[in-house]
């Protein structure tokens, strides 16, 4: 399963439900690419219950200005369509894992 790619125009409309983690990225970030191959591992890892989308901040500036996305990566859950947490630069795996299953846990109480 592969990131949803996000833009300026589909952006409001594929986030509006459930819980979606958003990469603010751009193909000249060297950490942006680094964590590249464990956001499209979580796309598969957690299908079904949180949508993974990527943002290219360099051709949605809309999008990304709209969220203050300053330096990237930015990853941004969102929940319902509104912003709940973020994170700023390249994670380890297990960071994402714990914030995604904090919130699958809220959600499921």
């Amino acid at each position: 399963m592969k990131p949803v790619e996000l833009t300026d125009s589909n952006f409001s409309s594929e986030i509006a439900q459930g819980l979606t983690l958003v990469d603010f990225w751009a193909p000249w970030c060297g950490p942006c690419r680094i964590i590249a191959p464990v956001i499209e591992e979580l796309a598969g890892q957690y299908e079904g219950r949180v949508k993974i989308g990527k943002v290219n901040v360099d051709e949605n500036p809309a999008t990304s200005g709209q969220f203050r996305v300053m330096s990237i990566p930015t990853m941004i859950l969102f929940k319902d369509g509104q912003p709940v947490e973020g994170m700023v630069g390249a994670q380890p795996k297990r960071a994402f894992e714990t914030l995604l299953d904090k919130h699958l846990s809220v959600a499921a109480n």
